[in-house]
């Protein structure tokens, strides 16, 4: 023992700096993750005994797992039942940033639950960083194919998925700009390409009415975005889509084009064609009536029957180029009219006005 080497209080007070050392209000700390809980999380703080998270800030904890090496801000160095109150915001959004960061290189799809939405999208929330999902970067499934007019319904649809998860990957991310920018359409469009490879134009498909429009009506094709045009909903002239199909709705439809994006579906195809029998009675020369639905500057249109509608042309209508579609036509009157000409393959039927 005489050559035992003697200790300094200097180094003792070095040895010893973590037990001399007194934490305050604003320090940040490091510890190891004694458990994980609904309502709390405990941190081994070593000498300064034992950290705990509250109740408020579990949320951000769970990306966390014990043995997890984490900073943490003192909130109040020492409560009444001894524990040190600490605050993990911070940590766990450090944290966050690293996991989004892998998660964005590697193009990995992940699982998002929305909490909240605005017309512009659907507010996430994603290992403690909130995030931003734009309508634009919906599935076919979920967007909300309105009319431009129809805000409110907007809303409704996209608030209907408040709460449900959804798959993503993450488009753009920036820890400095605090900005997190996820897309469903990313991560379902592997599958969505595969399932693209299995159709063919001529295909009969069924789908799921996502939005009625002007134009026409989308229909979702497991997973992808189906139109059918206003022309080819019905043989008949189609004035408002919405007479024909609701929201919800499942329709049978034919595949009449295919690009990288979207359908092009046909209902009417599904059907004969009812202009071929209903204008094989007309003859050249023959006398018909009519009722007048359009009148323009180069003449009227008039249905025949119900999927047979012709022209009568402004030329047929008397001599001069002052003469007027509209002071000669009424909309809705009926009258009667001779055949001119019939063009099948056209599909064009051509009327003049009986003397």
């Amino acid at each position: 023992m005489a050559n035992a080497k003697k200790t300094t209080m200097d180094e003792l007070l070095k040895n010893n700096e973590g037990l001399s050392k007194r934490i305050i209000a604003g320090d940040t700390v490091k510890g190891k993750v004694l458990s994980v809980k609904k309502h709390e999380i405990l941190l081994d703080l070593g000498p300064q005994g034992v950290g705990l998270v509250p109740r408020k800030e579990a949320s951000f904890a769970r990306n966390l797992n014990v043995g997890d090496e984490v900073s943490a801000s003192v909130i109040e160095a020492e409560m009444d039942d001894g524990y040190v109150l600490l605050s993990l915001r911070k940590a766990v959004k450090d944290k966050g940033w690293d996991e989004i960061t892998t998660k964005l290189e590697s193009s990995e799809t992940i699982d998002v639950v929305p909490f909240d939405a605005n017309r512009g999208g659907l507010l996430v929330e994603y290992e403690g960083i909130r995030g931003f999902l734009p309508v634009s970067q919906l599935s076919a499934e979920h967007y909300p194919r309105v009319g431009s007019a129809d805000k409110d319904e907007i809303l409704q649809r996209l608030n209907s998925l408040v709460g449900k998860t959804i798959k993503a990957r993450i488009l753009d991310a920036s820890k400095k700009d605090n900005k997190l920018i996820l897309s469903e359409k990313e991560a379902i469009k592997d599958g969505l390409a595969k399932r693209f490879a299995e159709l063919n134009v001529g295909d009969i498909v069924k789908g799921v009415v996502t939005g009625v429009v002007d134009f026409g009506v989308f229909v979702n094709v497991d997973g992808i975005e189906g139109l059918v045009h206003i022309s080819e909903i019905s043989w008949e002239r189609v004035s408002n889509p919405s007479d024909y199909v609701k929201v919800g709705d499942q329709i049978e439809a034919k595949i009449i084009a295919i690009d990288k994006e979207r359908l092009s579906l046909s209902v009417k195809q599904l059907t004969e064609d009812p202009w071929i029998s209903e204008v094989e009675p007309l003859k050249k020369g023959s006398k018909v009536e009519g009722t007048i639905t359009r009148i323009t500057p180069f003449g009227a249109f008039v249905q025949i029957s119900p999927a047979v509608e012709a022209l009568v042309h402004v030329s047929e209508l008397g001599e001069g180029s002052d003469v007027d579609p509209e002071k000669i036509f009424t909309l809705n009157e009926r009258k009667e009219f001779k055949v001119l000409d019939i063009d099948k393959e056209g599909r064009k039927i051509s009327l003049s006005i009986t003397k």
